[in-house]
């Protein structure tokens, strides 16, 4: 699919019921506070600011939809797994992005990512998990790759792709945004689910 990403319009949401009803095909961000989601995002589109990048993370808790050239939907979900969020907050966080993984007819994939340097944490796991529970179609996203030593580099991707919960079939992908690896595979994964 050829996309202009110049012409982007951003709907924030706090609430499942201002989710878009459109049929236009969804593809969604998720992955813990401060893993780089606003830094992948603003590299695939080729923006600096478009997704905000927090020095506070976890400071939000809103899905955020781009609308990519009246075709797609970008869909920025909130961090999770950020220490000093209150109990109300992490119930309204859950409730938030399970109403969307599992309301959505339009979700066609999920870039779910992990953090190199760090590895899965245990939020991490648990929505790997969910994710393969749930059938939803998901790819993994490996950031920060850029810091990363070779052998530390290989030592997590053989650990990334002979993880328990992350299915063989489901491809992972280092990704820096500082050096732009990763970008043109995580496009071929998004465009091999929006020509279906």
């Amino acid at each position: 699919m050829e996309l202009n990403l110049n012409n982007i319009k951003l709907k924030s949401t706090g609430l499942p019921e201002q989710f878009p009803n459109d049929t236009l095909p969804q593809i969604a961000f998720s992955g813990r506070s401060n893993v780089g989601k606003s830094s992948l995002i603003n590299c695939l589109i080729g923006r600096k600011s478009l997704a905000r990048v927090s020095s506070a993370p976890g400071k939000t808790i809103t899905v955020n939809f781009y609308e990519t050239d009246g075709k797609i939907y970008i869909v920025d979900l909130p961090g999770y797994g950020y220490a000093k969020r209150s109990a109300e907050d992490q119930k309204q966080w859950s409730s938030l992005v399970d109403k969307y993984i599992t309301e959505t007819d339009n979700l066609r994939l999920v870039v779910q990512l992990v953090d190199m340097k760090v590895g899965p944490t245990k939020d991490d796991n648990m929505m790997l998990d969910w994710l393969t529970s749930s059938g939803v179609p998901f790819i993994v996203a490996a950031t920060k790759s850029d810091k990363l030593n070779k052998t530390e580099y290989n030592s997590m991707m053989g650990a990334l792709r002979g993880h328990p919960l992350i299915p063989e079939s489901v491809p992972v992908i280092p990704f820096s945004a500082l050096k732009g690896e990763g970008k043109s595979l995580i496009w071929r994964e998004i465009n091999r689910c929006l020509d279906k």
